[in-house]
């Protein structure tokens, strides 16, 4: 088997500037191209308008500063450059703050269709745009201060909120089903996948049955939940979360779709 490629984190000058290279900008252009034509059709109108807005740079990997100030502008939000995987209280305290955990990499040409780590095209292209709806920005923003105040053991159950909506949600359209999760829309086989293929699940969103509905986040998702606007996830910070996984832990947990890969740890990332 070959070896898979550690990522390391590229740290900025000290006037906050990351100088990614050639390669790493080659690697960007070449993403956003692919992925921007891929979207049309397939993503939500919400996040092609926040593309549009945020205005990455197509060439090169853009500079977590210039993230900032284009997400500032709206609703106050933010990048902070992390590691890939973070533990789940520094994510969630992140976002009570206003700031996006994003990485400072890029993953390598060999690799362009898949990595397990959450690289800088992920979290840039996949969740940003996104941060200039005011619904989307408003529920990520109480979610991570609802999670922050939670038990430490009841924060990776809460998680399944968040992996089924904004990493991994599906949204019904007038014109019919379009993806809005970052997990899906930054990956050009899984924003096929999630929308065209007979072969997963597609459920109305029920925050209790999100709640029972293990995940895997190395795999192609067999399970997909539908929300019918933004509006909807954000009334879901009306509903007494902490009184939903209670009756999520009473019900237990759905059957996984799935095989199983060593102990869930409290890590988050996307």
């Amino acid at each position: 088997m070959q070896k898979k490629h550690v990522y390391v984190s590229k740290d900025p000058s000290q006037h906050g500037h990351i100088d990614y290279g050639a390669t790493d900008d080659a690697t960007w252009a070449r993403l956003y191209a692919r992925q921007r034509a891929h979207i049309e059709g397939r993503a939500c109108e919400e996040f092609i308008r926040g593309l549009d807005v945020v205005k990455f740079n197509q060439d090169r990997v853009p500079q977590h500063s210039y993230v900032t100030a284009q997400l500032d502008a709206h609703h106050g939000w933010g990048v902070q450059q992390v590691p890939a995987l973070i533990p789940a209280s520094e994510f969630f305290t992140l976002l009570s703050k206003k700031r996006f955990p994003a990485a400072s990499f890029i993953r390598l040409p060999e690799e362009l269709d898949y990595i397990e780590e959450p690289d800088i095209f992920h979290e840039f292209f996949g969740h940003c745009p996104l941060l200039t709806n005011k619904p989307y920005a408003e529920f990520m923003h109480a979610f991570g201060k609802i999670a922050l105040q939670a038990k430490p053991k009841d924060r990776f159950q809460l998680f399944r909120l968040f992996w089924f909506t904004i990493e991994f949600g599906l949204m019904k359209k007038p014109e019919g089903l379009r993806a809005y999760g970052g997990g899906i829309l930054s990956s050009f086989g899984e924003t096929t996948y999630a929308l065209e293929s007979n072969i997963p699940e597609r459920k109305p969103f029920d925050p209790v049955e999100v709640l029972r509905t293990p995940f895997r986040i190395d795999i192609i998702q067999p399970i997909y939940f539908v929300i019918n606007s933004f509006d909807e996830l954000f009334h879901l910070l009306d509903l007494d979360l902490m009184k939903l996984l209670a009756e999520a832990r009473a019900l237990g947990d759905r059957p996984a779709k799935f095989e199983p890969k060593g102990a869930n740890k409290e890590y988050a990332g996307t």
